[in-house]
């Protein structure tokens, strides 16, 4: 809720605005003492998820620091790519080596590469893992 809090967030509020308007709607409940206790085993077990996804994610990113990939595009003779090279291809190229990572967690650090040459891409593990990758543009 705006100007309220977060989800998970416990907040006080009027008797009236709680019983008539967020308990009713779903936004909220009651903070008894059991409820109290289910949400921190809630958060105790959530948190302990995050970090079991955020360690797999940084032993992607340790195996992602050494993967170097080549991309095959058409150009012309003075090295400009017919089109551009884009997150699909990308992401595809990541698949082979034996990554599946999405093509929105794909960021290229120009908007996009339209030259043969060697180019950074920036790649998003996890909220907080992001893992620099180099490729390499040749003509095929």
């Amino acid at each position: 809720m705006p100007n309220l809090g977060n989800a998970n967030d416990i907040v006080k509020v009027k008797n009236g605005y709680g019983r008539n308007y967020l308990v009713p709607k779903g936004y909220a409940v009651v903070a008894t003492e059991s409820t109290k206790k289910m949400h921190t085993e809630n958060l105790k077990q959530r948190a302990h998820k995050e970090e079991k996804i955020k360690n797999e994610a940084l032993e992607n990113a340790k195996k992602l620091e050494k993967v170097s990939l080549k991309i095959g595009a058409k150009t012309s003779s003075t090295g400009k790519i017919f089109g551009s090279v884009n997150t699909i291809q990308i992401a595809e190229a990541l698949k082979e080596k034996g990554f599946d990572i999405e093509r929105k967690n794909i960021t290229i650090a120009e908007d996009q590469i339209k030259e043969v040459g060697t180019h950074k891409v920036t790649v998003k593990l996890h909220k907080e893992v992001k893992v620099e990758v180099s490729i390499e543009i040749v003509a095929e």
